[in-house]
């Protein structure tokens, strides 16, 4: 009897100690920013780079830039609204608005000025500047440059998917608007579609 039970105990000990073996091993690659890694499927920083870098140059080229800067003798200011996430994932709206902002200033093309958020920030930066910064380098209110238009736009998705295949596509709308009349001066459209297989294991 005492045999069988410590059999049984040796049996009990080893099965734990293979079972603790069992766990995942976790390995991390650096790799270069801008190398594409579509793993899931899913928008990814490659998605929002490449659509933002797509949809700027191709607004940048429409006849409303050239009318604007051949009737005013300036750049046109520009702003970027609202980036509505109605899609079916957890995307990073703001992540994208930053790669648009990007593209648009280095654009050197139009003068780009900070967004809602930011700019309150700035102006309660101004008001403490008033009540504690020398007088002679406090930044004055009422001195900022308007926007000229405002780029906005929405993500959106449709999720197709039937037998451990799925499809989906997506489509970024942008919409350049003149602040001052609400005309519509360019819409763009880019659209991505992305089939992810999901392999089964048998064992």
């Amino acid at each position: 009897m005492i045999q069988k039970s410590r059999q049984s105990l040796w049996i009990v000990a080893c099965a734990v100690f293979v079972l603790a073996g069992c766990g995942h091993e976790t390995k991390v690659t650096r790799v270069d920013a801008g190398v594409v890694t579509d793993l899931s499927g899913r928008w990814n920083d490659t998605d929002s780079r490449m659509v933002a870098e797509a949809m700027v140059k191709e607004a940048l080229q429409y006849p409303w830039l050239g009318n604007f800067t051949q009737a005013n003798r300036r750049q046109p200011v520009v702003v970027v609204g609202t980036v509505l996430n109605s899609s079916h994932e957890h995307i990073s709206v703001q992540t994208f608005i930053t790669d648009l902002e990007r593209e648009l200033t280095n654009s050197q093309k139009v003068t780009f000025v900070a967004g809602k958020g930011e700019r309150d920030e700035i102006r309660t930066e101004r008001k403490e500047q008033a009540m504690h910064a020398r007088e002679d380098t406090q930044k004055a209110p009422g001195k900022e440059t308007g926007a000229d238009y405002m780029m906005k736009g929405a993500i959106a998705t449709i999720l197709d998917e039937a037998d451990g295949t799925k499809a989906v596509f997506y489509q970024v709308d942008l919409q350049m608007i003149d602040l001052e009349s609400n005309a519509k001066v360019w819409y763009g459209q880019k659209k991505i579609k992305k089939v992810v297989e999901q392999k089964r294991t048998i064992f």
